[in-house]
């Protein structure tokens, strides 16, 4: 449902916190054998005790050459949904991981043609990235789903975008099989890797690359997109 005379919606910011973004999905239509589990680490033994299939993975860490980063991507990358981040959905970046996760991933992922993400999904094919944006920001049903999950968590709810030191992208795989990194303040979607058979370890090990150069904090989080397992 699309409300065009409601005031502008301040899309406050989500914890990192994978229980809160599942039952966030679920209720927007997130089927119940997909589900978010949090990446303790980078040692092969923590790795391992996350349910397979993956089929994203999502950061949250601070940008150390915010800049930069912003100019890279290219729009002409085959994906099957990509939006932009608007100055309205500046701290909605958590939602738009989650979609770009979600919508990147039809093949695993099959939503109910009547479930909100099924709607916004269909409604985006014929979109434009920056067309999706302004979808988004007028989504009423989105809106009121993400005012009771972001109320949720433990960390202080930051009040003020000056407040809000890290950002939320995400990692899949296109059907080149490239691993391709989604995040709407970039130019278009960032191919990271050719040929990626595995996305949890490709995506790992861009970042430890990017700690390694310093072009994010060791201020992060991380998660997966990934089977709900036995």
């Amino acid at each position: 449902m699309v409300d065009q005379n409601t005031e502008v919606f301040n899309w406050p910011p989500l914890e990192s916190n994978p229980e809160i973004f599942e039952e966030y999905m679920n209720k927007v239509g997130l089927p119940k054998e997909w589900t978010f589990g949090e990446i303790y680490g980078f040692e092969e033994d923590l790795l391992a005790f996350i349910p397979r299939p993956v089929l994203a993975v999502i950061i949250n860490a601070e940008r150390l050459k915010k800049t930069e980063d912003k100019q890279k991507g290219d729009a002409s990358v085959p994906v099957e949904y990509y939006m932009k981040q608007t100055e309205v959905l500046d701290n909605a970046c958590g939602v738009i991981a989650c979609l770009h996760a979600i919508l990147n991933s039809s093949d695993q992922v099959k939503l109910a043609e009547d479930s909100i993400l099924g709607k916004l999904k269909e409604s985006a094919k014929s979109m434009t990235p920056e067309e999706r944006a302004t979808a988004l920001e007028n989504n009423t049903e989105f809106q009121n789903a993400h005012k009771s999950h972001a109320s949720q968590g433990q960390s202080n709810q930051a009040s003020e975008q000056s407040e809000v030191k890290h950002h939320f992208v995400a990692f899949a795989v296109n059907k080149n099989k490239q691993l391709v990194e989604f995040d709407g303040t970039k130019v278009g979607p960032l191919v990271i890797a050719e040929n990626c058979e595995d996305v949890l370890m490709g995506s790992i090990k861009e970042i430890q690359r990017r700690l390694a150069d310093g072009e994010i904090s060791e201020s992060l989080s991380m998660m997966t997109l990934n089977g709900r397992g036995e």
